[in-house]
């Protein structure tokens, strides 16, 4: 890809990712703590649950992008090793908003720094051997993977705004 056309894709990719983080920022301006304490749907997983969920996805993003160590490596074992089911004590939402601004600003503190051609590296979940073979495991394809995932989850947000 030239230069340009690189520049123009990661544009895109940023574009798409920082839209869908104000997206779900948005969202969770308008829902009180209690709203995010509710299932989504019946036998579903509660709103505080995704919200930790989606912060530990991003923040398992640090290491896995080559920007250091995670900043809030404790939710790891409650929002992904854990089903929401399994889980008896949530931390509290406040709580978990707080740690959703924190690592969205730690990630677009790193994203600022990446020139172009950084985004088309590996990334550190893939082999040098791999990743000649398949060099689309890059960095920035897991920016996309990850935009996919947030937007999934924004979407089971919503449904909370009317309960």
């Amino acid at each position: 890809m030239t230069p340009n056309k690189q520049e123009t894709f990661v544009v895109m990719v940023m574009n798409a990712w920082n839209a869908r983080i104000n997206q779900l920022d948005k969202l969770l301006s308008e829902l009180s703590d209690e709203q995010l304490l509710k299932e989504v749907a019946p036998g579903r997983n509660r709103g505080a649950y995704l919200l930790g969920h989606l912060t530990a996805v991003n923040n398992a993003m640090l290491p896995l992008l080559g920007f250091g160590n995670e900043i809030a490596p404790h939710l790891s074992k409650t929002f992904i090793q854990t089903s929401d089911k399994d889980i008896h004590d949530l931390p509290p939402v406040n709580e978990l908003r707080q740690e959703w601004t924190n690592v969205k600003k730690e990630l677009a503190n790193q994203f600022a720094k990446m020139q172009p051609d950084d985004w088309f590296q590996k990334h550190n979940s893939v082999s040098e051997e791999d990743f000649a073979k398949e060099p689309h495991r890059n960095k920035l394809n897991v920016v996309i993977g990850r935009t996919n995932h947030l937007d999934y989850h924004t979407g089971q947000l919503v449904l909370l705004k009317t309960k």
